[in-house]
């Protein structure tokens, strides 16, 4: 059983989600919009977040941002309502720190799956992973560079922890999607994309090499880092 809290300003969505979530055991809390929810997630402390993307007086992108910007709330999952023409939006809403996106109308069969999926991905590898200068703490979701903290998102965190795994290793990007996102979790090609460029702007364009047409690997040496 998780707890879960669904964002939506349209009442009958919240009903909806409500209901099958609830029959799946799941704890559940509504809100109808971002400023509602911001004070939900202090006092509920959800496992995981539906979050509709366009709502009023605060859309989905900037309540993610704002909560993934704070460390207590790193362990949150989140997963997108979008409309299905919102290339724009499931872009956005995954580099704002979202863990996946579901496109509306809403099939509840399709929703539980993908929210089952993510609440099944859990790290299980030893808790800490040490290149020279570089630390990756797994169990309090921490990466270290030069012993200056560096904020990630949890799906940042999650990729970047795979490539660091194996240093020097190329992950195959179908791998990749497997191993992050699951296996029965259907994302858009650019999600990847999207991931590493984000942690590239953070640890630098030389730590993460791109292997044309076969993925990405992590690079452990004192030259290039």
């Amino acid at each position: 059983m998780a707890k879960i809290l669904i964002v939506d300003d349209e009442e009958d969505i919240r009903e909806l989600l409500m209901y099958n979530l609830k029959r799946e055991g799941h704890e559940v809390s509504c809100a109808e919009n971002g400023i509602a929810a911001l004070a939900q997630v202090k006092i509920g402390k959800p496992d995981l977040i539906i979050l509709d993307v366009m709502m009023p007086q605060m859309d989905g992108i900037e309540f993610c941002e704002r909560i993934k910007a704070d460390l207590e709330n790193q362990h949150i999952l989140i997963c997108f309502l979008t409309a299905r023409s919102e290339d724009y939006s499931q872009i956005a809403g995954l580099e704002s720190g979202g863990d996946d996106y579901v496109t509306k109308p809403i099939k509840p069969k399709v929703l539980i799956s993908r929210i089952n999926a993510l609440l099944r991905r859990n790290f299980k590898p030893e808790v800490k992973t040490s290149h020279l200068n570089f630390l990756i703490d797994r169990e309090r979701y921490l990466i270290l560079k030069n012993n200056v903290e560096i904020h990630f998102p949890r799906k940042e965190f999650e990729l970047l922890a795979l490539l660091a795994s194996k240093p020097n290793t190329v992950f195959k990007r179908e791998f990749i999607l497997n191993s992050v996102w699951g296996s029965d979790i259907i994302v858009g090609d650019r999600t990847i994309d999207v991931h590493i460029r984000k942690i590239r702007e953070k640890i630098g364009n030389h730590m993460i090499s791109t292997v044309k047409g076969v993925g990405y690997k992590f690079h452990d040496n004192e030259e290039e880092i």
